[in-house]
């Protein structure tokens, strides 16, 4: 028979093989990714990737300037953290600090409902309802644009925020509202300068959490933020992201082209961003675990 001990040092080995899997998965995106990209650098060039027009397909030159597909991911991300964000951290203060037991229950199904709903599912809302209302309220051409994308973004973020927050929330120790109560600060004094304070780096976890879920959205911005490879700041113009031009271009370009490879490398520095991102907000988190 295998002895206590044994058995203990297969389901180590068992769990750390198992846990090790995710590190070789993502070793192998990278390498995979870093083998369809390279001869790129050798032809045309990683200058190629550094200019400012997107235009693969083209009868006289071809361009592969990966900013614009840049500055258009960066510009609804931002924007949708800033809907975001004060939704995401509102909701959590309401439904740990205020809301009664059952608000509580009745309102986390419907956000945990709100974070399944597929993207093309919001996508499809955004194109038949969010975009002619962004177009009617704002008087404009088309509702296709970036703050349509990042409104639907926003909406996509928020769930996450909200569940990470409000966990970061509860975690607060009971002994630090007490000692804010005993010296006579009222319950939204307490709040604002204790509970909040004490969570920041939970809640700073969770924001970049949100971010990366809004960075690595594909189908929903496809959908309705006109797709315009341009360098815009408007909020009110068309751009595309680097996510919706892999989605819209890879199952249509000849294998081994040279736009062929430019799309990995819009793949690699989209992959390198959100693992940042990620990096950034377990770090956060680590160090909010520490302090409390």
């Amino acid at each position: 028979m295998i002895s206590a001990l044994g058995k203990d040092k297969a389901v180590r080995i068992f769990l750390t093989i198992t846990a090790s899997t995710s590190l070789v998965v993502v070793g192998l995106i990278f390498l995979f990714l870093g083998k369809e990209a390279f001869p790129f650098i050798l032809d045309p060039g990683l200058h190629k990737l550094v200019s400012t027009n997107w235009n693969p397909v083209s009868f006289q030159e071809e361009a592969f300037g990966i900013i614009p597909l840049i500055t258009g991911s960066l510009l609804v991300t931002f924007l949708a953290t800033l809907f975001a964000v004060p939704f995401g951290v509102a909701g959590a203060v309401y439904i740990s600090e205020i809301a009664s037991p059952v608000e509580r229950e009745f309102l986390k199904p419907f956000i945990e409902l709100l974070a399944g709903i597929p993207s093309v599912v919001i996508g499809f809302f955004g194109l038949m309802i969010l975009a002619p209302f962004v177009k009617e309220t704002f008087n404009l051409p088309t509702g296709l644009t970036a703050l349509t994308g990042a409104l639907l973004l926003a909406l996509m973020a928020v769930p996450t925020i909200i569940t990470v927050s409000e966990d970061a929330i509860q975690s607060v120790p009971t002994s630090f509202k007490s000692a804010s109560f005993a010296l006579g600060a009222t319950r939204l004094q307490t709040l604002i300068r204790v509970t909040i304070p004490a969570a920041l780096s939970g809640i700073t976890a969770a924001v970049m959490l949100g971010m990366g879920r809004v960075v690595g959205e594909t189908m929903a911005v496809m959908m309705v933020t006109g797709n315009a490879a341009i360098i815009t700041g408007n909020p009110f113009g068309s751009v595309r992201t680097m996510t919706a031009t892999i989605a819209a271009e890879m199952g249509e370009v000849p294998f081994g082209s040279e736009h062929y490879r430019a799309l990995f490398w819009v793949g690699i520095v989209l992959l390198i961003a959100t693992f940042l991102l990620n990096f950034v907000a377990i770090q956060v988190m680590k160090k909010y675990r520490e302090a409390t």
